[in-house]
């Protein structure tokens, strides 16, 4: 432990501060990959307790104060913030920044949004300081043993801490590591956002599959064998394997499988809702990744869908005459709706990316997300071949795999689809991807009358399908109005 005037300077190659699950494992990552990390939290009995066990006899070394915390570490100076995202984070770098010297790096780790990220990495430039705003994704056991990594910010600092990060990242099969450089400004933080939105998406569509063995009478542990089968053909995941897991696990206390006494409430820290937010404003229709952060919101209404349930009536569900080949149409619907809700997420990148004037690798992106993530997936493979054969792929779903499996699983995704709505049994994830399915290969759609209704409302315009795109028109409908027509504007 070090203290004010006791540092004995310039050992560590990285700080990291806040020693929570994710900076406690992080730092002992580093640690293992032959780096060594000067540590600190504001608690200071958390480093003592730390560096006094899990980190004894490492090259982990723990400062009780800012000042002696800065003094370890090497020029340039690199300090990563594993702090709650928002006020701490800015509060922080205030401390921070009259400690650094020019050209040394803040890293902030935490789940922050994308916006903070770009408002930070030019705030710091401004001071001679670079800033970057990394996603972390991959939990405890990744942030131990190999996360994936989403670095974006002021690029002059990548090649400072990319030796660092990649030595530290998950690897896919041919060693390339899941980390690399994004973009600039929040890019970093905007990609994780977007991984953590599908992750919610993603989660929803497991849990309604789920649900649907469930009504056609598996028992958890039968649900848990089904998905340890899903999980050795094109299923294969991350989530996938440890929802078997899950299922197959009894309560100690009651000797009932254990997802039988978790209660049906579903926690949620923002990010899901920051993708939904972020998708409005690019414009970008990501329904299934918002119906997932509707249905978490609904799941918290216990109390109240407990008395609605005493009040309300629906169909019950019919067992099915051919349960397997039910099961069967549950995965077939489960990976359509799946692929559906990458592209919308692929979708918001690209879209987003043209707004923000980054230029992003989507193919390297899945790769990043092969890999150490929660949404690791074996057919992250599929979506980075789609954007290494095409770069400028507008969507998933026309990628010639893509397109080939939605195609095959068609039948069967609506007839579950059918099945749960005749049954009672709410999917709004499965719903919501296949209408976005439906939506997408629709060469027209009923905007034209909501156009008209807009243009006699309120004389807002409209464009003609006999007419070059970009030149509006207005109706005088009642024989009434003038020839003045509104602004036209997208918002």
């Amino acid at each position: 432990m070090t203290s004010d005037g006791q540092a004995a300077g310039g050992q560590a190659d990285i700080g990291v501060i806040g020693l929570a699950v994710m900076g406690e494992n992080l730092i002992l990552n580093m640690e293992s990959r032959g780096f060594t990390v000067a540590a600190f939290n504001r608690t200071v009995s958390k480093v003592t307790a730390f560096t006094q066990g899990r980190a004894q006899g490492k090259r982990i070394l723990g400062a009780d104060s800012l000042e002696g915390f800065v003094a370890l570490l090497k020029p340039p100076r690199r300090v990563m913030l594993m702090v709650k995202a928002g006020a701490a984070v800015d509060e922080f770098i205030g401390h921070l920044t009259p400690l650094l010297s020019q050209g040394d790096i803040i890293i902030d780790g935490g789940n922050s949004h994308p916006a903070d990220s770009t408002r930070r990495t030019r705030e710091l430039a401004e001071r001679g300081l670079l800033f970057i705003g990394t996603g972390v994704s991959g939990g405890e056991e990744g942030a131990l043993t190999g996360p994936s990594i989403m670095p974006g910010g002021n690029p002059q600092a990548w090649e400072a801490v990319r030796p660092i990060f990649q030595g530290i990242a998950a690897r896919v099969a041919d060693g390339t590591p899941c980390c690399d450089w994004v973009g600039p400004d929040g890019a970093g933080h905007f990609v994780k956002m977007v991984h953590n939105g599908i992750e919610y998406a993603d989660m929803q569509m497991i849990a309604e599959s789920y649900q649907l063995l469930r009504a056609a009478g598996l028992t958890a542990p039968e649900a848990g064998k089904v998905f340890a089968r899903w999980n050795e053909g094109e299923l294969d995941s991350y989530l996938i394997e440890i929802t078997a897991d899950i299922l197959r696990k009894t309560d100690d206390e009651t000797g009932q499988p254990l997802v039988d006494v978790i209660l049906d409430a579903a926690g949620q820290k923002g990010t899901g809702k920051w993708t939904s937010v972020a998708a409005l404003d690019a414009g970008s229709p990501a329904a299934t990744i918002t119906e997932a952060v509707y249905a978490r919101a609904m799941s918290a209404l216990k109390a109240e869908r407990v008395a609605a349930s005493a009040v309300l009536s629906g169909p019950t569900f019919a067992a099915p005459a051919d349960r397997d080949a039910f099961v069967e149409g549950v995965r077939r619907a489960l990976y359509a709706s799946k692929i559906a809700a990458y592209a919308q997420g692929f979708q918001l990148l690209h879209l987003s990316a043209q707004d923000a004037g980054w230029t992003l690798d989507y193919g390297r992106i899945a790769q990043m997300w092969r890999g150490g993530c929660i949404i690791r997936a074996a057919f992250l493979d599929r979506i980075k071949e789609a954007y290494d054969a095409q770069p400028d792929l507008p969507n998933l779903l026309v990628a010639p795999y893509f397109r080939d499996a939605v195609q095959g699983a068609q039948g069967a995704w609506r007839d579950t689809l059918a099945a749960a709505v005749r049954g009672g049994v709410p999917v709004p994830a499965f719903s919501s991807a296949l209408a976005y399915f439906d939506g997408y290969r629709s060469a027209a759609l009923p905007a034209n009358l909501i156009q008209a209704q807009r243009d006699y409302f309120g004389a807002h315009t409209y464009e003609r399908t006999d007419r070059a795109r970009g030149e509006f028109f207005h109706t005088n409908w009642t024989g009434r109005g003038g020839d003045t027509a509104s602004t036209t504007y997208n918002a």
